[in-house]
């Protein structure tokens, strides 16, 4: 049997997965955590990788591994390839004035976004990468010239597992140090949320990483979605990796029509396209995905810790918190809320705190709260869904996955409040899954990656519940209001 291992690096764990590489069958795995934040040292995520691996009986006799992490983070690096200050993660907000910043420099209003939108894809929010690098130019000028290079949390992680950066064996000086910054390799799924590397033409825009460092830094270079990027000091291929969601759409399998909704610490919602998009509202992130196509992506700050909260306010368990949603009526009774629990990125609302609405007599209970949680939460992917579908893309099901999407009443909910039939395939690590399968892609060669062919899963069916969702929209937009200084 021919071992790969695909790793998720993700906002709170490093989870590693051993499968064969010719069925897709589970053999080993394991986890470690990471430290809490939205700014942390990547030595953690190193030495995380490190515990997972060990725990999943290491790469000995596995013949090739792949890295998946989470998108957008900022390791800074210097000429001698250390890591300049803790990495700034997706959901630290604090570049939020650099983002509009970034866009009225390329124009007014509208036409800064369209700029924007027509260069890479995208208009930059808080959680890209760019925007993060002028708020290092602006607030840490020193860090910002002290930074020769600009990497991913994946990147960082794929380049020590072949020697450089975490993993070599002393530190580098010199020439060596330049030419391991050199060997920096990244992927068109994780390059497309920088910020400045553009899907359609597959190229960076260097001028506007300069734009937000202040000065020119060098890139990892962009692997195609099965090419080798090098070897671990044991001999194990090491593939290009690629950032969170183009892995989970990867690991689950995700064609023509079906939409994945993650339900994680961040909520998303994307599809495999067969054509780059460019939203100049920007609602909708034009990312490439992990095989050569696109990958349109909404994302949520808030998901699956908007259900935490709400068990830790009624002091239930996830279970029972789903037990008192399903007790309550469809539309918790007029009771609505709008989960902006860390701000928000779509809709752009960085500054934004979360809001309970239609609180009366008869629906301030635990059953109606759960509901509303519930159902808020969902109210917000299904925008990102209607985003999608105004982007072009086709729906025919909707695949649920993530930690969230163990919730029972969130499953059941799910397609009358999202509007089509929704799929919930096994339990599983899909990002890991998804950087296993391109590990095994590196082995078999191809145009497409292997089929790994997935037993099990529920179809849920509803009905939509009518009024939902436009009071929802109703409370949401009071979110957009600025309380008084």
């Amino acid at each position: 049997m021919t071992l790969v291992a695909g790793v998720d690096s993700s906002t709170q764990a490093c989870k590693v997965v051993v499968r064969d590489a010719a069925t897709g069958a589970l053999v080993r795995e394991g986890r470690a955590r990471h430290p809490e934040g939205t700014e942390v040292d990547p030595a953690h995520w190193w030495s995380a990788l490190q515990e997972a691996l060990a725990a999943a009986g290491g790469l000995d006799d596995v013949a090739a591994v792949s890295v998946g992490a989470q998108q957008h983070g900022m390791v800074c690096l210097d000429q001698a390839g250390n890591v300049v200050r803790p990495a700034l993660l997706w959901n630290d907000t604090r570049s939020a004035r650099a983002a509009d910043d970034l866009v009225g420099e390329l124009g007014e209003g509208e036409k800064g976004a369209r700029a924007w939108a027509e260069a890479v894809g995208t208009v930059p929010v808080a959680a890209f990468t760019v925007t993060k690098l002028r708020w290092l130019a602006d607030n840490e000028p020193e860090a910002a010239k002290t930074t020769a290079a600009v990497a991913l949390p994946h990147d960082w992680l794929t380049w020590g597992l072949r020697g450089y950066g975490p993993g070599r064996a002393s530190p580098g000086d010199g020439g060596d140090a330049v030419d391991a910054l050199a060997q920096l390799v990244t992927d068109r799924g994780d390059a497309s949320g920088t910020g400045y590397w553009s899907p359609a033409t597959g190229r960076y825009r260097l001028d506007l990483l300069e734009r937000g460092l202040g000065h020119p830094a060098l890139v990892p270079t962009v692997l195609g979605p099965a090419e080798v990027a090098g070897r671990t000091a044991t001999g194990t291929l090491v593939g290009p990796g690629t950032g969170d969601n183009a892995a989970a759409a990867l690991g689950v399998g995700a064609g023509p029509g079906d939409v994945v909704v993650s339900i994680g610490t961040s909520g998303t919602v994307f599809a495999v396209a067969s054509r780059p998009t460019a939203d100049p509202t920007g609602t909708v992130a034009g990312f490439a995905d992990a095989t050569g196509l696109f990958l349109p992506l909404v994302c949520t700050l808030n998901a699956a810790r908007v259900l935490d909260a709400a068990c830790a306010l009624l002091r239930v368990s996830h279970a029972e918190l789903s037990e008192l949603a399903m007790q309550a009526p469809p539309g918790a009774g007029g009771l609505v809320l709008v989960p902006y629990l860390e701000g928000e990125r779509t809709p752009n609302r960085p500054e934004a705190t979360g809001a309970v609405h239609g609180l009366r007599l008869g629906t301030a209970t635990p059953a109606h709260l759960a509901r509303a949680a519930v159902e808020g939460l969902l109210c917000g992917l299904a925008d990102g869904l209607d985003a999608l579908v105004a982007q072009g893309v086709e729906v025919s099901r909707v695949i649920l996955i993530g930690g969230g999407s163990r919730s029972e009443a969130l499953r059941r909910l799910a397609p009358a409040v999202l509007g089509h039939p929704v799929f919930v395939p096994p339990e599983s690590e899909y990002v890991a899954d998804g950087a296993a399968r391109q590990a095994a892609w590196l082995l078999k060669g191809g145009e497409r990656p292997p089929q790994w062919e997935a037993a099990g899963g529920a179809r849920y069916d509803a009905e939509p519940t009518p009024g939902v969702r436009e009071r929802y929209a109703e409370v949401r937009e009071l979110t957009a209001r600025r309380p008084p200084a």
